[in-house]
């Protein structure tokens, strides 16, 4: 049993030394992968307005609820509005124009 302990933890402490090597990535792939990244930081903004909007009316019927029930509350602090992100628009990227040659003499 210790030795196929040993044996285990020797594979895994080997097989973590060895790297991947790094892809290599084609202006398609990061035009790609910076239209996800650029997706998903549109999906998380959407994700905390619909959150502020429910957060809000979570406190409106709070308040709504105790005062109506007799409890004293104490004002709503200020807390800035819910911001729509509006819907996602993709990010169009313009290739770079090519560098002139110069003529060879």
């Amino acid at each position: 049993m210790k030795r196929l302990l040993l044996c285990s933890a020797l594979v895994l402490a080997f097989s973590a030394h060895a790297k991947l090597p790094a892809p290599v990535l084609t202006d398609e792939a990061k035009a790609k992968a910076a239209e996800a990244a650029a997706k998903t930081a549109h999906g998380n903004k959407v994700e905390a307005y619909k959150l502020c909007l429910s957060m809000d009316r979570a406190a409106g019927n709070y308040f709504k609820n105790a005062s109506t029930g007799g409890k004293t509350v104490k004002p709503a602090q200020a807390a800035p509005a819910c911001v729509d992100p509006g819907p996602f628009v993709p990010v169009v990227a313009v290739p770079a124009p090519a560098a002139p040659v110069a003529p060879k003499s």
